[in-house]
């Protein structure tokens, strides 16, 4: 692992979990000695993008980040455009709306608004969504690059229930059935008890960069509920892509 591996993982790790981390605990989460957790922290520091309290010594993530950030939603304002669309869904339905983008490393939650129902779906911001697991993931297979699906459905295909699809046949038909509907849905695959539905969110050469996606407890979701869903979140990721990129060639409306 290179050095600006190890170093984006210690961010990650400061990322999940409490909001302060002692030393030991980083490494240990890490996997690296503490020497060289000590090291790549102090490099951070320098940077702005870790901050170490001077009474505790515990370590949190940095304003760096913030300002790393803005930078980057300055040159591409995906949140600004998006979540107006993603709080208007959330009000729309009454159920947890979620925004994920792609990078290299996954497709990304980049924001979330929960349910204000007792019985409700958590998503974590800045949790990887499996593709093969996910309604959001398989409606980004639908309508991302032949080459990025094929990489998918070559695996692995790890199991996070006993419903996970692990078969690549099996995922090739689901990822087929979403791109004729224009959404994707997901029956615990990731979590048991979770029914979701999702959309892609296209880029202006027809590809998607991101996906939105509605997640309920299964014991609420009957079939009408699904399709009603669908029509929405198909709307909300066509939406989306239009705040940002304007009417795509060709693109007609449900």
């Amino acid at each position: 692992m290179s050095t600006v591996a190890k170093a984006i993982s210690l961010l990650e790790v400061l990322g999940r979990g409490a909001p302060e981390a002692a030393l030991a605990d980083i490494a240990k989460a890490a996997g690296f000695d503490k020497a060289t957790t000590r090291r790549l922290l102090v490099s951070l520091i320098a940077q702005g993008l870790v901050e170490q309290d001077d009474t505790t010594r515990f370590y949190r993530l940095g304003a760096g980040l913030t300002r790393l950030a803005l930078m980057r939603e300055a040159q591409f304002p995906f949140l600004r455009m998006a979540v107006p669309v993603v709080e208007a869904l959330a009000a729309e339905t009454g159920e947890t709306v979620h925004l994920s983008e792609y990078s290299r490393r996954g497709l990304i939650t980049v924001h979330v608004i929960e349910s204000p129902k007792a019985n409700r779906v958590s998503v974590p911001p800045g949790e990887v969504l499996p593709m093969h697991a996910t309604a959001s993931g398989i409606a980004f297979l639908a309508f991302t690059e032949e080459h990025i699906r094929r990489a998918i459905l070559a695996g692995p295909m790890p199991a996070f229930t006993p419903f996970t699809i692990s078969d690549a046949g099996m995922l090739a038909e689901h990822v087929a059935a979403a791109r004729m509907r224009g959404h994707s849905t997901g029956s615990q695959g990731f979590e048991e008890g979770v029914m979701s539905v999702a959309a892609p969110i296209l880029g202006t050469d027809g590809y998607a960069i991101g996906a939105i996606a509605v997640a309920a407890p299964r014991v609420r979701m009957q079939k009408s509920d699904i399709e009603r869903l669908g029509v929405g979140v198909t709307a909300a990721g066509r939406e989306i892509g239009e705040r940002l990129f304007g009417r795509l060639p060709g693109e007609k409306r449900a």
